[in-house]
């Protein structure tokens, strides 16, 4: 099981039909967003062809003006990381159909800047932990570590670095939450 965006996913391991299921969880995610108001022509969905394949699954839409994206890459297999992306997306979607949750409140949780993959790796880059590195206590040990030595009140202590360091902790975080 996984928590994303608040919600726990059971965790599929798909054993067979690979490519048949990608396909299945790709099509989920675009009628959910039709369901909501978005246009199919608006959603863009990196589609890999060899779905048993080690590969993060993403998602970006525009909807009313936000650019709103979403991306899972914790699974062994691109078919398992679109499915968690499915179950995220279905989820959310239900709460707004249920007015359980804004319009407002739904770009929220999904909006991201335009060169979020860019940051990621920055900061992946920043920690000096593998460009794929989906292991978060890896992540979090390397922060911790790090911030030990930048604070700026150890005698090694840099201001300016530590902040980075704080803004990439931050942007890696989003990723797993």
């Amino acid at each position: 099981m996984v928590n994303i965006k608040g919600h726990d996913i059971d965790v599929m391991i798909t054993k067979v039909a690979f490519n048949r299921k990608a396909l299945q969880f790709n099509n989920n995610i675009i009628a959910h967003l039709k369901s909501i108001g978005v246009d199919e022509y608006d959603i863009e969905i990196p589609f890999e062809q060899i779905a048993i394949k080690k590969a993060k699954a993403s998602v970006t839409w525009y909807m009313d003006g936000h650019r709103l994206y979403c991306s899972h890459n914790l699974q062994r297999k691109f078919v398992d990381n679109i499915y968690v992306l499915s179950k995220v997306i279905e989820a959310e979607v239900n709460l707004v159909l249920s007015k359980e949750k804004t319009l407002a409140d739904f770009y929220t949780t999904f909006k991201e800047d335009k060169d979020i993959e860019k940051k990621r790796n920055e900061a992946r880059e920043f920690f000096g932990v593998a460009h794929d590195e989906t292991d978060w206590s890896v992540i979090d040990r390397k922060y911790k570590i790090l911030a030990r030595d930048l604070h700026p009140d150890m005698p090694t202590g840099d201001t300016e670095r530590f902040k980075k360091l704080n803004d990439a902790h931050k942007t890696l975080k989003r990723e797993f939450t």
